[in-house]
């Protein structure tokens, strides 16, 4: 890449990036072909079909040339695809929406486990379960902070090692 090198950033429904706003005003000027950066964007995403997913656009101005980094949903959007709802629970504290398999749980901490930084499943986890707490989602049939305190005192250990290295 040479010197000339912009960045854009954008939050998109997975599969259906447009050449509309916001993609189209903002790399249009460029001299992109911007229904090609919308085709790229909407193959790398289509796995994320219903969720929205940050999309990064680095663009080489001088080479008119383009790259395309796909971050992932955020948690709780993974929940509600895992679930099949449409959101979390209004009153967390008081309802809940539904009920993640561990299986589930887990298929999520390992799609964020990059982003959220944790060095291990067993954290991730943690922080999928404080996403599940604050939108009224049991995890395993517990409620999350119950889930946390298995997780934490070894309940899921061997269950884990299934898991880890895996996928």
């Amino acid at each position: 890449m040479s010197q000339n090198v912009k960045t854009f950033t954008f939050l998109v429904e997975g599969g259906k990036a447009t050449a509309g706003p916001p993609i189209g005003p903002a790399l249009g000027p460029l001299g992109l072909n911007v229904m090609q950066v919308v085709k790229r964007i909407n193959e790398l995403t289509q796995e994320y079909a219903g969720m929205r997913v940050p999309v990064k656009v680095i663009v080489d101005v001088e080479k008119k040339t383009f790259e395309v980094e796909v971050g992932t949903p955020t948690t709780a959007a993974l929940i509600v695809k895992e679930l099949k709802v449409e959101k979390g629970a209004h009153q967390s504290t008081k309802e809940w929406i539904g009920n993640l398999t561990f299986e589930q749980a887990v298929k999520i901490a390992k799609i964020k486990m990059k982003d959220v930084g944790a060095k291990t499943l067993k954290a991730t986890l943690k922080t999928v379960a404080g996403t599940a707490q604050s939108m009224g989602v049991k995890i395993d049939g517990k409620e999350p902070k119950v889930f946390i305190r298995d997780l934490e005192s070894g309940v899921y250990d061997e269950l884990l090692k299934r898991y880890e290295g895996v996928g």
